[in-house]
């Protein structure tokens, strides 16, 4: 079984990595939990919710985790059951900021004191949220770092190389908001739990500040969103102006050729008394008189400033 241990006199905490239906067996067996909150603990990644008890409170919570390879924003899931003198935490492995944490108070002292030895495991919990969060920081600075480097792109002719990159950054916010989008909400209700046994008088401005530090994540996550939006219009723009542009020098360049070409088909005919035909230097005059043709157009164009 993947389950973990740390006791201490007041407070247990038991954490399980990539649980199984052993793990979950087991915890039916010590623990009166509903049986419907522990299949969710084995369905990978649930939508994040909470259920209150008398007894204890379970709620699921995601967080965003980035895959190196993909270059994707990929949701894990984290799973909390919380009493009165215990919390069980279920991780579906794809970060290591909760079994860091785990190994840190198991192997240290000093912080098995700062974090085990509160009357009540919802100190424990603040510690914990208050990692995962800050596990998110990282992954925000790098999307801001992609969209400067589109920023600084955008004007150096590699508009249509920035679209794949646009949309990959676009779907990472996506994702990251998709994943974040129910913490406020779940931390509030954690906050006005009516079992208020389970819920520390002082702990209130603690997760206040976890409850901060969420907005904060979403404001960020907004601020992205809007700049991301606002690149991907302006190198939308330049790719049609310049594609307009092109298309602009293609037309004049076919109105020029057109009266050239009129004047080739007509000098091509086989008809008798053609003008020109049969003077010396006839091909070289036909030729000229097509040129200046072509000259006093261009000329026209320049006037008109479509040149």
């Amino acid at each position: 079984m993947g389950i973990n241990k740390i006791k201490t006199k007041k407070l247990l905490w038991t954490h399980i990595h990539k649980p199984s239906k052993e793990d979950i067996e087991y915890l039916a067996k010590e623990y009166d939990f509903h049986p419907l909150d522990l299949e969710d603990c084995l369905v990978k990644i649930q939508r994040p919710q909470i259920s209150e008890y008398p007894h204890y409170i379970f709620f699921i919570l995601t967080f965003p985790v980035y895959n190196r390879k993909t270059r994707e924003i990929e949701s894990s899931e984290v799973d909390f059951f919380l009493s009165s003198k215990y919390l069980i935490t279920i991780s579906d492995g794809k970060m290591s900021t909760l079994e860091n944490f785990f190994d840190e108070i198991k192997n240290n002292e000093y912080s098995q004191e700062k974090y085990m030895l509160a009357n009540h495991p919802i100190f424990l919990l603040y510690e914990i949220m208050h990692r995962l969060q800050n596990y998110t920081f990282p992954m925000l600075d790098h999307i801001g770092q992609d969209i400067e480097d589109i920023d600084r792109r955008i004007f150096r002719g590699q508009e249509r190389r920035l679209v794949r990159e646009i949309l990959h950054v676009k779907r990472n916010i996506v994702d990251f908001r998709r994943i974040m989008q129910a913490h406020k909400n779940i931390i509030k209700k954690l906050m006005n739990a009516n079992t208020k046994f389970f819920m520390h008088s002082k702990i209130d401005i603690y997760f206040a500040n976890i409850l901060d530090r969420t907005k904060d994540i979403w404001d960020i996550l907004e601020t992205q969103k809007e700049n991301i939006n606002a690149f991907q219009e302006t190198n939308e723009s330049l790719i049609s102006y310049r594609l307009n542009d092109i298309m602009k020098t293609l037309t004049i360049i076919s109105v020029i050729m057109i009266p050239a070409n009129l004047v080739a088909s007509v000098f091509g005919m086989n008809a008798k008394d053609m003008p020109f035909i049969g003077l010396p230097f006839d091909f070289y005059i036909i030729l000229s008189f097509i040129f200046v043709i072509m000259l006093l157009f261009i000329i026209y164009f320049r006037k008109k400033r479509w040149l």
